[in-house]
C-alpha cells in the first residue's frame, strides 16, 4: 500500500477549499491534509475547521508551514508573483511543492524557477490540471491512425459569466502577471494542445479586450508553427465573449484522417475519429465518448505527485517547470505579436 502524503496547504483560498480539499479528502488513502496557511490566519482557521485541521497547525507565516516536520509536501495556490520566492523557501527547507499555474508572473521569474527546479532533486511542479485530462490518452491512440500531421484547428470560445467566482477574486481583477485572464486560462488550453501537437515555435497573433474596463486583453486569434516541424495551425482563446454557446475543441489534420478532440460540453467529453486519404473513400465517423471527472483532472494530477513524491523522482511529475515555462512562453509570444500588429515572434525557451 502507498504511503499517505502528510500535505501543507499554503493559500487556503476559493479553490482550496472547492477542489483540492475535496480531492484530497476523496483520496485518503494517499493524502492527509495536515496543515495550513494564510498571510490572514483568520482565513487559515477557517479553512481548518473545513478540513479538521487543529489550531496549533495553522500558520500565519511561510517559514512556520515549512518547518513542520509533520508535513511531506506543500500544496500553494498563491497569486503566482509569489511562486518563484514560495519555491526558493521550499528548496531550502527541502519541502516537495506543486504550485498553482501558471508557472510564474513573467517570464524572468519563471526562467529562474526553472532553474533552480532543475538544480535540486526536490520534486517541484506546476499545476496545470488540464495536462491529466483522460480525452488525451484517448484522442493519442488515434493519432497514429491518421498519418503524419499537417494542421491543427484549436478554439476555445466561451461566454462571459458574472457569477464566475474565479474571475471576481483580486489577484485576477488586479493582476501582476503577464496576459492577465489570457494566462491564466491560456496555460490550460495550450497544456492540452501541446500534449497532442508539440510545442509551438512561432507564432502571429492579434489580442484585444471585449469589455472597456477589463484589466488586460481578454481574446487571443492566432496562426502557429510548431518546433521541429512544418505543421501549422491556428489557437484561438477567449472566455469573455457575448452570449455564446461555449465550443472547446482541437480538430487535428492528418494525410489520413482527422482527430476532433470535444470538450464543449465538459460533462461529456468525446473524441471523433474519421479515416480516409479523400471524401470518397473516407470511413464513418467512429465516436469515443470518455468518462467524465468531476476533478477536471486535479485528481490524477496529485497522484501523480504522490508517485514523483514517494519515488523521489521529480521526472515522474508531467508539469514539470520546464515543460509548464512553454505555456507561459506562448502567451508572451502572442502578446509581443499582438503588440506589433501581428508580426510573426519566436517563443522563447527556458
Amino acid at each position: 500500500m502507498a504511503p499517505v502524503l502528510n500535505v501543507g496547504i499554503v493559500g487556503t483560498g476559493i479553490f482550496a477549499r472547492h477542489m483540492h480539499l475535496p480531492c484530497y479528502e476523496d483520496l485518503s488513502d494517499n493524502f492527509k491534509v495536515v496543515a495550513a496557511n494564510n498571510r490572514t490566519k483568520s482565513k487559515a482557521l477557517d479553512f481548518a475547521k473545513l478540513a479538521g485541521i487543529p489550531e496549533s497547525k495553522v500558520y500565519d507565516d511561510l517559514d512556520g508551514i515549512l518547518n513542520d516536520k509533520d508535513v511531506s509536501f506543500i500544496d500553494a495556490m498563491l497569486p503566482v508573483q509569489y511562486n518563484l520566492p514560495t519555491v526558493k523557501k521550499a528548496i531550502a527547507a527541502k519541502k516537495p511543492i506543486l504550485l498553482e499555474k501558471p508557472i510564474a508572473a513573467n517570464l524572468e521569474q519563471a526562467r529562474e524557477l526553472v532553474k533552480l527546479a532543475e538544480a535540486t532533486d526536490i520534486p517541484v511542479g506546476i499545476a496545470e490540471n488540464w495536462l491529466f485530462f483522460s480525452v488525451i490518452a484517448v484522442a493519442e491512440k488515434h493519432l497514429a491512425r491518421i498519418g503524419p500531421v499537417v494542421a491543427f484547428i484549436h478554439n476555445s470560445t466561451a461566454p462571459c459569466s458574472t457569477s464566475n467566482r474565479y474571475h471576481s477574486t483580486n489577484w485576477r481583477q488586479h493582476p501582476e502577471h503577464i496576459g492577465g485572464i489570457l494566462s491564466d486560462g491560456g496555460v490550460h488550453q495550450l497544456g492540452l494542445l501541446t500534449s497532442l501537437v508539440g510545442e509551438f515555435d512561432r507564432v502571429s497573433a492579434l489580442t484585444r479586450k471585449v469589455h472597456d474596463n477589463a484589466p488586460s486583453d481578454e481574446i487571443v486569434f492566432s496562426t502557429v508553427t510548431l518546433r521541429d516541424s512544418d505543421v501549422i495551425g491556428s489557437f484561438n482563446y477567449g472566455t469573455d465573449f457575448a452570449a455564446t454557446k461555449p465550443s472547446i475543441y482541437v480538430k487535428i489534420f492528418g494525410k489520413a484522417g482527422t482527430v476532433v478532440v470535444d470538450l464543449s460540453d465538459k460533462k461529456q467529453p468525446v473524441v471523433r475519429v474519421r479515416i480516409g486519404d479523400t471524401a470518397e473513400d473516407a470511413g464513418d465517423e467512429e465516436v469515443y465518448p470518455v468518462e467524465y471527472d468531476r476533478s477536471y483532472g486535479v485528481k490524477a494530477e496529485f497522484m501523480n505527485f504522490h508517485e514523483a513524491v514517494v519515488k523521489k523522482d521529480k521526472t515522474l511529475y508531467k508539469g514539470s517547470p520546464r515543460r509548464t515555462f512553454h505555456h507561459l512562453a506562448v502567451i508572451a509570444a502572442l502578446l509581443e505579436s499582438s503588440s506589433k500588429n501581428g508580426n510573426s515572434v519566436k517563443v522563447q525557451q527556458p
